[in-house]
């Protein structure tokens, strides 16, 4: 179940503010491309600056086994499913890294400082720890990938007892640890930013409803640490691994709300909550007097905004101007559309690439990578914490007839 964890990203259709977008902290930041006239942010090294003018990296580096993308002095591994069962998310990404390399190319601003080098994991995690054993001794500076979370631990493992840092693309909190950073949205995050912005509109009392699977598990945990963190009021959790189940659990919960003991239901599972809304419906609850909370999941699904008594309802996203962007220039150059996480390989390869991390001493020093501030990509702002997770700045969708609107613009968790 945790491929599905891993993959469907909870409503990440990849997607990127234009710099412009950027509050007053972009002067402190360190920006990455959001579109093809884009230029580097004051920290970056804006000057022109060619490959023979890059400090040298004093080291003769050995020949390298796999796809080598782009001619820069430093050597970064891209370690991702390129075939196996996994292969189209993998090889969307893998373009969507050599778009970013093409694009750094092209740029006359923007130095050309590393080299991908790309390896297939084939999605196995035994293969994951080895291609990432093989970057190391390859002097690679720096690993990116894998995609799912057992991968990225293995990988994770070895690059530790190297002294490498990686940035995985699982959004399983679990892979995450100090070294090892997860560069996509995370549960946590998600339901924190929702939960957040119900409370901004005067809701106190909040019930669960959460599938019993890995899914809900983590959706779960994400509510009760929202509900510690914000310091909020847990009237009830329910879990279900039945139709029957499912429907206690909403006749459960039907009497706190119309006592006004719950004012806002969280229910993320995307393929429940027409079922559950058609029931508190039934039991006469006013739209009114609740609200509904959804996960980032929901984005897009035609179900839900199909659902009547779901106009209303909320939930979180990342706003997808950034893949907007990208998608003709993939279609164009790729004959296809991009997965969605092809925006996040792309953020990578230029995060990797920046002056300030490829050339630091020491390479992508973990104090630059953890800065407060942190830094922009094609799906916005975004930041990693010491402890190797991620925070990204997601927006807030309410549902509407057969659709759903922005409510609340991008803000960090």
């Amino acid at each position: 179940m945790e491929q599905s964890v891993d993959l469907k990203m909870h409503g990440m259709r990849s997607r990127m503010r234009r710099i412009a977008a950027i509050a007053a902290s972009a002067a402190t930041m360190v920006l990455l491309s959001a579109c093809s006239n884009f230029s580097f942010g004051p920290n970056i090294e804006t000057r022109n600056t060619s490959v023979s003018q890059l400090p040298s990296t004093n080291q003769v580096l050995p020949a390298a086994a796999g796809e080598p993308i782009g001619n820069g002095p430093v050597r970064v591994a891209l370690l991702l499913p390129v075939s196996g069962d996994l292969s189209n998310v993998g090889i969307s990404m893998a373009n969507g890294a050599r778009l970013a390399m093409e694009f750094i190319q092209s740029s006359p601003t923007v130095a050309d400082n590393i080299t991908l080098v790309l390896k297939d994991t084939k999605g196995d995690p035994a293969i994951a720890g080895r291609m990432a054993s093989e970057a190391v001794a390859e002097g690679a500076s720096l690993i990116l990938g894998p995609l799912r979370a057992e991968s990225v631990r293995a990988a994770g493992s070895v690059a530790r007892t190297a002294g490498i840092t990686v940035i995985g693309f699982s959004n399983n909190t679990g892979a995450a640890s100090p070294g090892v950073y997860l560069l996509n949205v995370l549960p946590e995050g998600e339901v924190r930013r929702s939960m957040a912005y119900a409370q901004s509109q005067g809701r106190r009392a909040y019930a669960a409803i959460v599938p019993s699977t890995d899914f809900g598990r983590i959706q779960d945990g994400a509510f009760r640490q929202a509900v510690a963190d914000l310091g909020l009021n847990a009237r009830a959790v329910h879990t279900f691994t039945s139709e029957t189940e499912a429907r206690t659990a909403v006749e459960q919960v039907i009497p706190l709300i119309k006592s006004g003991q719950v004012d806002a239901l969280f229910i993320p599972d995307r393929a429940t909550a027409p079922s559950f809304a058609v029931l508190l419906e039934a039991a006469g609850i006013e739209r009114g007097s609740v609200t509904i909370i959804g996960s980032a999941d929901w984005d897009n699904d035609v179900n839900i905004s199909q659902t009547p008594y779901l106009v209303g309802a909320i939930y979180p996203a990342i706003d997808d101007t950034g893949q907007q962007a990208l998608r003709p220039e993939y279609q164009t150059r790729f004959g296809a559309t991009p997965h969605p996480f092809a925006s996040i390989a792309y953020t990578a390869t230029l995060l990797a690439n920046s002056s300030s991390l490829a050339l630091g001493t020491p390479k992508y020093d973990r104090g630059q990578l953890t800065r407060a501030s942190g830094f922009n990509g094609r799906d916005g702002l975004f930041r990693f914490l010491p402890d190797g997770r991620s925070e990204y700045a997601l927006t807030i969708k309410q549902v509407i007839a057969g659709g759903a609107q922005r409510v609340d613009g991008p803000k960090l968790p």
